[in-house]
């Protein structure tokens, strides 16, 4: 084997390396946020979540990936541990697929047409053929993600052929022959399969090293089946390194990825060889094939999850022991892991929008409960505390999202989630700042004892509610993408405005005639003046709502034009608002 069949042979696994590579990310773009819908469903049903982990990791070809975005889940709190041992078992069996494509190259075609073009030195170049024209020509940006997906396909099936190529000289040197000699011991054999995997970070490839050397004719069943167990341990460095720094659920993920691996190598070594003591299988000494690396690899994973997916519960235990508990983790977290699955990550983003809406209506329905109710210092601490946390939230958010929409390319949907989120959260951040100066007028009332006469406290117990239905409306508008709801905002929205302005116009003639206080005053000003602003920034969450459903790009000044536009419709449901709080 000379100087050029090793430049052959690496350049041929680089080649496969980034073809998997551009292969894994267009799949992933191309799906969209229908990764984290999947995942999503994989709830405590362990088989449901079997199915899932498999099909996830037949679309983006990489088990490693997928650990990786589990590790990630588990992390941002979006999966329970015990949610992903199914799903870990799912994508085992899932990466199988990528050896059996592989196999195609063994095809002995003959001179049969068919069976020709079902080889990859033949279909590879019709894909990176397509795949060129539709990166260059297309101006859909999903149709040149397609592109890249196929070109990666090429370029990856290109790079098994080389491969292959590069080893047809060793089938005749006596050195790689004994070489090979060695693996028939089946412990070493499942370590230097496990090492090289750790090094590329790749069972794929790996397996296709395998069926790379299977070629040479010198490559038995006793050498392959204690390297691709191997091989299957050593897929677990990626998982491993991608837990350094995560919370201690998140560690349990790699740990239950290891475990599964180890013990079903262990258990399945120790049955085979003990069974081919007794037994002596023949083929053991027979040379495999491309395919039956392929039917190894599968047989391996397939029997693991027979063995080992009863006793699911048993390895969240043992994960549980071996990472025990540790101080109070944080609340909440954003994983950048997850940028790696830029649809995942956006979906995640949306699922700590929705924690964020929650606490933002949670501290202002404590808010207004205490005007109307009186002042509680519980609801009050409560209500400091949880405006932090909204601020946190937009924060983490923000950042979270700028960075990924710079540093990762999306999809136009996972750009439009994106945009959408980012331009709510300063709106419901503002929502709970207001929550916030509310609570600071109950403790202020309170605190100086403060008593507003009967007619203020008639026209704050007509204006809240309206807000509270204002702000409850725009954040289910939000969440539920009910755009047709949105046009219910704008006339409560005005209705709002003119009770505010008429009930301080009211409060000066108060003022003027003595019956309320210059201090009062000041304060029922403050809570008038929240009310008003609580309703623009509801308007305008319902405007992103609006626009982003109608795919309309508008703000919420021109929402609000359009809105006067649609007078009859609009005016009627501003007169049942009207008499509704008698306004």
């Amino acid at each position: 084997m000379d100087i050029l069949s090793f430049i052959t042979l690496f350049g041929g696994l680089a080649f496969f390396l980034y073809g998997m590579k551009l292969l894994s990310d267009s799949l992933k773009k191309t799906a969209g946020g229908r990764l984290e819908k999947l995942l999503n469903k994989a709830t405590d049903n362990k088989f449901k979540g079997l199915t899932i982990g498999a099909l996830i990791t037949i679309a983006i070809q990489s088990s490693s990936a997928m650990t990786v975005m589990l590790v990630g889940f588990v992390n941002s709190g979006i999966m329970d541990l015990s949610q992903t041992v199914g799903v870990i078992f799912g994508s085992d069996i899932g990466t199988t697929l990528t050896a059996w494509i592989l196999s195609l190259a063994g095809i002995d075609s003959g001179d049969n047409i068919f069976l020709k073009l079902l080889k990859p030195s033949c279909f590879s170049l019709v894909f990176a053929l397509l795949g060129v024209i539709l990166i260059m020509a297309a101006k859909k940006q999903r149709h040149k993600d397609i592109g890249s997906m196929l070109l990666g396909f090429a370029i990856l099936m290109q790079g098994m052929t080389m491969m292959s190529s590069s080893m047809e000289p060793l089938k005749e040197m006596e050195s790689f022959v004994s070489i090979m000699t060695a693996f028939k011991n089946p412990i070493l054999g499942v370590l230097s399969g496990a090492i090289v995997t750790g090094i590329i970070q790749s069972s794929a490839a790996a397996i296709g090293i395998l069926q790379s050397i299977s070629m040479t004719g010198q490559l038995t069943y006793g050498m392959a089946i204690p390297l691709v167990m191997g091989a299957n341990i050593g897929t677990c460095m990626t998982a491993v390194l991608s837990s350094i720094g995560v919370n201690r659920d998140a560690k349990r993920v790699t740990v239950i990825h290891v475990a599964v691996k180890l013990i079903g190598t262990v258990v399945w070594l120790i049955v085979f060889y003990s069974i081919n003591a007794f037994v002596d299988f023949d083929f053991m000494n027979s040379p495999v094939n491309i395919v039956g690396v392929a039917a190894i690899h599968s047989v391996f994973n397939i029997a693991n999850t027979v063995l080992l997916f009863p006793f699911s519960k048993l390895l969240v235990k043992l994960a549980h022991i071996i990472v025990k508990e540790t101080d109070e983790e944080q609340e909440f977290k954003l994983d950048e892991r997850l940028m790696l699955t830029p649809a995942v990550a956006v979906g995640e983003c949306h699922n700590m929008m929705v924690k964020m809406i929650g606490k933002a209506k949670e501290g202002l329905d404590k808010s207004m409960d205490m005007l109307i109710n009186g002042y509680n210092n519980n609801d009050f601490e409560f209500i400091k505390k949880n405006e932090e946390k909204v601020d946190g939230y937009e924060d983490l958010l923000g950042s979270y999202l700028m960075k990924l929409t710079t540093t990762q390319h999306l999809s136009v949907e996972d750009k439009n989630r994106s945009s959408r989120i980012l331009q709510a959260i300063g709106e419901v951040e503002r929502i709970a700042d207001h929550a916030n100066y509310l609570s600071d007028s109950a403790e202020e009332i309170e605190t100086k004892h403060l008593e507003f006469s009967d007619s203020a406290k008639n026209e704050l117990s007509r204006v809240i509610p309206a807000v509270h239905d204002i702000y409850t409306m725009a954040l289910e508008c939000y969440l539920s993408d009910n755009a047709a709801n949105a046009d219910n905002i704008g006339p409560l929205r005005i209705v709002i405005s003119e009770m505010c302005d008429k009930f301080k116009a009211n409060h000066v003639e108060r003022l003027a005639s003595g019956t309320c206080t210059t201090e009062q005053g000041f304060v029922f000003n403050d809570i008038l003046y929240s009310c008003v602003r609580i309703a623009e920034h509801s308007l305008n969450i319902a405007a992103i709502a609006y626009r982003f459903k109608s795919n309309r790009k508008t703000d919420s000044d021109t929402y609000m034009h359009d809105f006067k536009q649609r007078k009859d419709k609009d005016e009627k449901k501003y007169q049942e608002y009207v008499r509704k709080y008698n306004a």
